[in-house]
């Protein structure tokens, strides 16, 4: 599935009740999503942490439809290397 079609599979799933939530709450989810992804990390297996990775990806999207972003545009910054540098791999030296 391209980028553009799981924004647009979050918002047909879930984009009225989302909306219906606010921005800010939203938000409040996808942290709560991060901090699972981060014991999925830690303390999890490999299912846990393709769930995890899935759930914040679901959440990133939801707050991008929200705010009006294309994801798949967004990405674009980094098509041609570090947006920084211009190097692929990154040269910046951080």
């Amino acid at each position: 599935m391209h980028l553009a079609e799981f924004q647009q599979q979050m918002a047909t799933l879930y984009g009225e009740r989302d909306r219906a939530r606010g921005l800010a709450r939203s938000f409040a989810w996808f942290t709560e999503e991060c901090g699972e992804l981060s014991r999925a990390l830690f303390r999890g297996d490999h299912a846990d942490r393709e769930r995890e990775f899935a759930d914040v990806l679901a959440w990133l999207a939801s707050l991008a439809e929200q705010a009006d972003v294309d994801l798949a545009t967004a990405a674009e910054r980094y098509a041609s290397g570090c947006p920084r540098c211009g190097s692929t791999p990154c040269g910046c030296g951080r």
